[in-house]
């Protein structure tokens, strides 16, 4: 059953104008704009009845004339023959939003909004909406198929939404893969995507059927706007890839489907598509900072969520990445044990950090990847014997700890399904209210895929249940980021993402220094990021003397604000962060804030970021550079005037160097105000941290 409805008076005036018998003559085209202005929306209709949609930003051609519309399963396509029998536009629409945690406290959302009518002039008289909803960084426009004589379930076989860009744009993108988004970025023009150069990746799973890329996909025009496409609130619905139009350099949704059925998505009528969204910026920084994706989303639908509650953590995960133990506990080298979990428990008692991670605690990793047959591998309620599970809550909580439950399924969803009350019953009983979950492999059962309706589902299932029982769910292997964080506020980060662990082990060399510039400007548009950042020991040793972490130690901290999430690992082994002045900053930064300001950033070059604190006016600055050396002069005008700042100033050394000098760093205290400006070098896949406290 669908559950992202409307709200009870944008429904009123949809079905007001679905069943007024007042007939209108064709409106062949409306145009709805930004409250700004800058933005221009333009609907139309063909001489075919086909409809189509175009969007200007500052009176330049963005998006070209576009179609519209859905492939059917046993109907014919929704796609022309069609009259305007209605239009609506309503303007004016402004009023803010608290995130109960986030990136920012208040989020505004003002928009013009424009729904339309669509009715076949012959044939079985079919109709839909389409809405657009206009911001003034950018705009989502979305289907409702209403209840109607001629469509009460729909087979959607494809979804022909069109983005027909105006220009060979260059773009920042990974390939469509239906089942996983763990792939490096590759930088282009639209002529040049081949996604099919990433088949045969030696990924746990992949497939890419198709030359599409995944979203969010950013974009530069010529004259430097930069766009991102992406889509907002999947809900019972399948990912939406884009297949590529390299001589046009246009995209076309392509959704991800099944083996199992011709359709792509079914659903029962009224019918609901995501939003596809247009994010729009006159400079790289106003990506990051724009609101699109999370006010297109349902206000939050949990009521009172103080349970959730952002922390930072440290795990028994980084071990078994670099080979020192292992999730199985056969092996002899079982890193889930009550004397280990404890020692961390220590530790993070000591330094402020709220969370314990902990892998590999429950009975079934030994045939967990790699099998045929996952069914009823895990059991997410029985520890292994060395790991005393209630013991391990007690001791965490008398130290101020608390444990985050890990739920690994190797993609055996039925197990997971049918232990789902149980497990998250057991977490509520102990009071435990995090879980991290996993689906490595491909997904049982056999024809489903990661990204496909069935696991958009499945993961709503999660999300549900965890809330019924007051735990946030940090997802990975994850269907992508939508913004129904702002919906089901437990669904508070993702992987979704190649992340920290492809440093340890993968033969390619990792992920090289412009990964996170780029994700900063891509992925993360999205959402949440779990990247588990903090690794101090670059170079791995002496575990995994063949990798290392491509980045410098100060570019580690610069993440902990650059890139986002409410709950943040500190991922190293804590050895290497005993003793270590570097780790003051990660006991200082906290993961939910007040305000962001994005002060400056090139996609896949740099980018700076300023958060404010949400507790206090503290503030905190991360900055990443590629593997280029940068000099940067940072403007502190965002603090409060008249105040003083303490200032400590993390930064690489003169020497230092990604690969040559990676822990080479030095740590400046200062004196600040609103009027200071602090000039920084940052190294070769360098970075900076930079905390100011009252």
């Amino acid at each position: 059953m669908q559950n992202h409805k409307l709200s009870a008076a944008l429904l009123l005036t949809i079905f007001t104008l679905f069943y007024s018998c007042e007939t209108r003559k064709p409106l062949y085209r409306l145009s709805t704009d930004s409250p700004d202005g800058k933005i221009k929306v333009a609907f139309t209709l063909n001489e075919a009845g086909e409809p189509l949609y175009a969007v200007n930003y500052n009176d330049q051609p963005v998006v070209l004339r576009s179609s519209l519309g859905f492939d059917l399963e046993g109907q014919p396509a929704l796609a022309k023959n069609f009259e305007v029998t209605s239009a609506k536009r309503l303007h004016g629409f402004n009023k803010s939003w608290e995130m109960p945690w986030g990136e920012k406290r208040v989020v505004e959302n003002n928009y013009n909004q424009s729904i339309i009518q669509l009715t076949e002039k012959s044939g079985l008289h079919r109709t839909f909406f389409v809405i657009f909803m206009v911001y003034n960084d950018g705009l989502g426009f979305r289907y409702i198929v209403p209840p109607q004589p001629n469509i009460s379930e729909m087979h959607i076989t494809e979804e022909n939404t069109q983005f027909n860009m105006a220009g060979d744009y260059k773009t920042f993108w990974g390939p469509g893969d239906w089942d996983i988004y763990e792939h490096l970025y590759t930088t282009s023009n639209i002529n040049q995507i081949n996604a099919f150069k990433y088949v045969n990746n030696g990924l746990a799973q992949s497939h890419i059927p198709n030359n599409a890329v995944n979203t969010p996909v950013t974009m530069i025009t010529d004259n430097g706007v930069h766009i991102s496409l992406h889509e907002a609130n999947l809900t019972n619905y399948s990912d939406m890839t884009l297949l590529v139009d390299t001589i046009n350099h246009r995209f076309k949704s392509c959704l991800v489907g099944s083996d199992n059925h011709k359709y792509k998505v079914i659903g029962r009528t009224p019918l609901y598509t995501p939003w596809r969204t247009i994010q729009i910026s006159p400079d790289a920084a106003g990506l990051i900072e724009s609101d699109l994706i999370v006010n297109l989303n349902e206000p939050n639908k949990l009521g009172d969520v103080s349970w959730v509650k952002p922390m930072k953590y440290i795990g028994i995960w980084w071990d078994m990445h670099l080979n020192r133990k292992t999730w199985e506990y056969s092996s002899g080298k079982h890193g889930a044990t009550t004397a280990y979990a404890k020692e961390l428990i220590d530790f993070a008692s000591t330094h402020h950090i709220q969370g314990l991670l902990v892998e590999g605690w429950n009975t079934g990793w030994e045939h967990w990847i790699g099998f045929e047959d996952r069914e009823g591998v895990f059991d997410f309620v029985t520890p292994y014997p060395d790991y005393d599970l209630e013991e391990v809550v007690r001791y965490g909580k008398q130290k101020g700890v608390e444990l985050i439950m890990h739920h690994e399924t190797s993609a055996a969803t039925q197990t997971y399904t049918k232990q789902l009350d149980t497990a998250f019953r057991l977490m509520y009983k102990l009071g435990i209210h995090a879980v991290k979950t996993g689906y490595v492999g491909k997904i049982l059962p056999k024809g489903e895929y990661h990204h496909g309706q069935y696991m958009v589902n499945h993961y709503q299932q999660v999300i549900d249940t965890a809330a019924k029982y007051h735990v946030m769910v940090d997802a990975h292997e994850p269907i992508k980021a939508t913004g129904l964080r702002r919906t089901y506020p437990n669904f508070v980060s993702r992987e979704g993402l190649r992340g920290q662990e492809f440093n340890a082990w993968s033969a390619d060399g990792g992920n090289p220094p412009e990964h996170l510039p780029i994700v900063a400007f891509t992925r993360m548009l999205a959402g949440p990021i779990d990247f588990t950042p903090g690794i101090f020991n670059i170079k791995l040793d002496p575990y995994r003397p063949d990798n290392q972490v491509n980045t410098t130690l100060a570019q580690q901290l610069a993440l902990y604000v650059v890139i986002y999430s409410p709950i943040q690992m500190a991922a190293d082994l804590i050895e290497h962060y005993k003793n270590n002045p570097a780790f003051q900053f990660i006991e200082d930064v906290p993961v939910n804030w007040e305000q962001t300001k994005v002060l400056n950033g090139e996609v896949g070059d740099y980018v700076t970021i300023a958060r404010q604190d949400r507790h206090n006016n503290n503030w905190f600055v991360g900055g990443i550079t590629d593997e280029n050396p940068r000099d940067m002069s940072i403007k502190l005008d965002f603090l409060p005037a008249g105040k003083a700042y303490h200032a400590i100033l993390y930064k690489d050394a003169p020497n230092a160097h990604w690969n040559d000098n990676p822990t080479a760093y030095e740590i400046e205290k200062m004196e600040v105000t609103s009027t200071s400006t602090i000039n920084v070098h940052l190294a070769p896949g360098g970075g900076f941290a930079l905390s100011l406290m009252e």
